[in-house]
């Protein structure tokens, strides 16, 4: 006889449902949370936290111009947070956007300027260019991890540092990408020559009305693609299984270093593409402070959205809100950098609450679990010997 230990029923200990009411009650009051810190420090810097609610919404939301920068705000947003699902999903954790973006836009200036050929071809060529270049700065780093064991957050970090020095060096080039002196005596800038019109994207509406740019709806196109292709293809269900146990994964025939060394350059690409849509979109000419944190705030809005395309959509859209109506704080006295601390209450607020319910799932099936019955030892009987 061998003592049975009798399993928990998790399903019983904690349904999906159940599960996802508990998040969805703790992301609520997190979120309630969140606002109340954002108010108190408003407060503290000496502002109302009613006219800054209020500039915020002027700034974002009021009418078709504020929507417009919104909306402008919110493109790059969602190309980042693109790529940054897709890397999550494999587990391949991209850090170094930041860079990829400046980079992407780099590149993507180098070829618009360049390149001798019709407009709209060139704005295709020069976002391509964009993108190719943010994968293969990222895939770098994946060739680094797979074939010397670098440290994947460690290297896209520190590429991003490498990026904005090479970007900051071809903007003082003649030859590369420096804007030529207005006169032999005027002081050369740091920046590029201005876009020629022909190939910059184009869109539809101007202010005052409601300006829907073609960077947006590229973004928006690549949302729908990159959902259905995670959720329904054969590679999307190779990407979850690599992320969600890499072990399993290998035994299941999946190359570990091939499709995570291609999620991480595809992460990059989204990225460059980002950066190529910022310059072609709407600055227009490159500086060494385009990137303006796109790249960090896009990681941020594919945390909130938990690696799903369709959910970033809001998320990036609420990211852009802030954006745009930050510069309308000023008006209140309330100093810009605040809304980098709301954005980091917002992340902490829809990123926790998942973790702190699947800490007390666990804790709830430990305390359901029976103790073991201890195994009695094996015992033996003398054999019979007969006669």
């Amino acid at each position: 006889m061998t003592g049975k230990r009798s399993l928990p029923n998790i399903a019983e200990l904690m349904r999906p449902s159940d599960r996802a009411v508990q998040v969805s009650l703790i992301t609520v009051a997190a979120v309630a949370v969140a606002v109340l810190a954002s108010m108190f420090l408003v407060a503290a810097t000496g502002g109302s936290p009613g006219d800054a609610a209020e500039a915020l919404y002027t700034g974002s939301i009021a009418d078709t111009a504020a929507w417009s920068e919104t909306l402008k705000a919110a493109t790059p947003l969602l190309l980042v947070a693109l790529g940054a699902c897709i890397s999550n999903r494999a587990g391949v954790f991209n850090i170094g956007q930041e860079g990829q973006l400046l980079l992407g836009a780099g590149v993507a200036a180098y070829v618009a300027l360049h390149l001798a050929l019709p407009g709209f071809l060139v704005m295709i060529l020069s976002l391509l260019a964009g993108a190719l270049a943010g994968g293969l700065w990222s895939g770098a780093s994946a060739v680094m991890n797979y074939t010397r064991n670098v440290n994947i957050v460690v290297s896209t970090l520190l590429m991003s540092f490498l990026a904005i020095q090479l970007v900051s060096f071809a903007v003082t080039v003649p030859w590369l990408l420096q804007a030529p002196r207005a006169s032999a005596d005027s002081i050369a800038s740091s920046e590029s020559a201005q876009l020629p019109p022909e190939v910059r994207i184009p869109g539809f509406g101007e202010y005052p009305a409601l300006e829907i740019g073609g960077g947006l709806i590229v973004s928006i196109v690549l949302t729908i693609v990159l959902g259905v292709l995670l959720a329904r293809s054969r590679w999307g269900f190779r990407l979850n299984m690599l992320g969600l146990n890499p072990l399993a994964a290998r035994h299941a025939g999946v190359r570990a270093s091939w499709l995570g060394g291609s999620a991480l350059a595809l992460s990059g690409a989204f990225a460059g593409l980002a950066g190529a849509v910022i310059l072609s979109g709407q600055v227009f000419r490159l500086q060494p402070a385009l990137s303006n944190n796109f790249g960090w705030d896009g990681l941020l809005v594919a945390l909130i959205a938990r690696s799903r395309p369709i959910a970033a959509v809001p998320v990036a859209l609420l990211f852009g809100a802030l954006r745009s109506g930050s510069s309308f704080l000023a008006s209140t006295g309330v100093p810009n950098y605040l809304v980098d601390i709301v954005q980091a209450l917002l992340v902490l607020a829809f990123v926790v609450p998942p973790v702190l319910a699947r800490v007390r799932s666990r804790g709830r099936a430990e305390a359901a679990a029976p103790p073991s019955e201890p195994v009695p030892a094996a015992t033996t009987e003398p054999e019979k010997v007969t006669a």
